[in-house]
């Protein structure tokens, strides 16, 4: 059975001591290796919106240290499936694992609880607060008396950062309005990755960026896999996506067409599974088609 989500907690702790985990000096430059057992596995996964059936019999993984690429089509299913995990959908039907444990997600915050956080396409930040109250919106840090504990989270605001490498933003003060596109990339991915996080999904992060906001943006995503975390990037572009993935999973029409190992993969042969891909765990279909 299921088992809830703060007894799932209670087993897979994030060791804050580990190398490149925030706090600690990371070992080398080098990814953490994958790790045997995926740290997110979803088995079967199904979702309908009334007589639209927006995800059939899906599977999908990711591990620590991994970037795992979604890519499909508009329509292919991407963002119901990470809504799945989020836990602003609940799924129809399949399983949920994480840590090896599968788990019930209720809502944002028992994903949030878990470690998952998801920096969304429109990054959910407002513009008239600074870098700091953007970072703490909803989880501010109070001392006895209830009053704002500015220090600290300036403190762990100017730590995230660094080790994130965000060098572009002059003042951890400075108003969210002011930022550029890849500063505010940066921002609400730093967000994401300061509360413990063990799997970071990124919805379009190089969307309407320039080329240098971009680059900022594609190293950022590099740093996260080599300090551990999970990552699971969506995204039209597969020039990106071939530079910073390790694995590519394919959705079409709400199904699974195809995982590709990027190094062995080109841009063609994920392109013909976005446009012609044929669903596999469908009856009468084997599940690798000859090509």
């Amino acid at each position: 059975m299921p088992r809830p989500v703060r007894e799932v907690l209670q087993e897979v702790e994030l060791d804050t001591k580990r190398p490149g985990h925030f706090g600690a000096p990371a070992a080398s430059d080098e990814r953490t290796p994958l790790t045997a057992a995926p740290t997110l596995e979803l088995r079967g996964i199904s979702k309908s919106f009334g007589s639209v059936q927006a995800l059939t019999d899906v599977d999908f993984e990711v591990s620590s240290g991994e970037v795992m690429a979604l890519v499909g089509d508009n329509g292919a299913g991407k963002s119901t499936l990470i809504k799945c995990i989020a836990g602003i959908h609940a799924v129809d039907s399949g399983e949920i694992i994480f840590g090896g444990e599968e788990v019930h997600v209720h809502g944002p915050k028992d994903a949030a609880r878990l470690g998952i956080e998801v920096v969304y396409q429109d990054l959910a930040l407002c513009d008239n607060l600074d870098v700091v109250q953007n970072m703490y919106l909803g989880r501010e840090e109070r001392d006895r008396l209830r009053r704002l504990n500015e220090g600290v989270m300036e403190r762990r605001t100017a730590e995230t950062l660094k080790t994130l490498s965000v060098t572009t933003i002059r003042t951890n003060r400075q108003l969210v309005a002011s930022l550029s596109g890849g500063q505010r990339q940066s921002v609400a991915v730093a967000r994401a990755v300061m509360w413990n996080s063990k799997v970071v999904i990124l919805d379009e992060p190089t969307a309407a960026l320039g080329v240098a906001q971009t680059r900022q943006v594609l190293e950022l995503v590099k740093r996260l896999a080599e300090q551990g975390h999970a990552v699971v990037i969506i995204s039209h572009n597969l020039h990106d996506l071939f530079e910073v993935a390790d694995r590519i999973t394919v959705l079409r029409l709400g199904r699974n067409v195809a995982v590709f190992e990027r190094q062995k993969a080109t841009q063609q042969e994920v392109v013909h599974a976005i446009t012609a891909g044929v669903p596999t765990k469908v009856a009468g279909i084997p599940d690798e088609v000859p090509a």
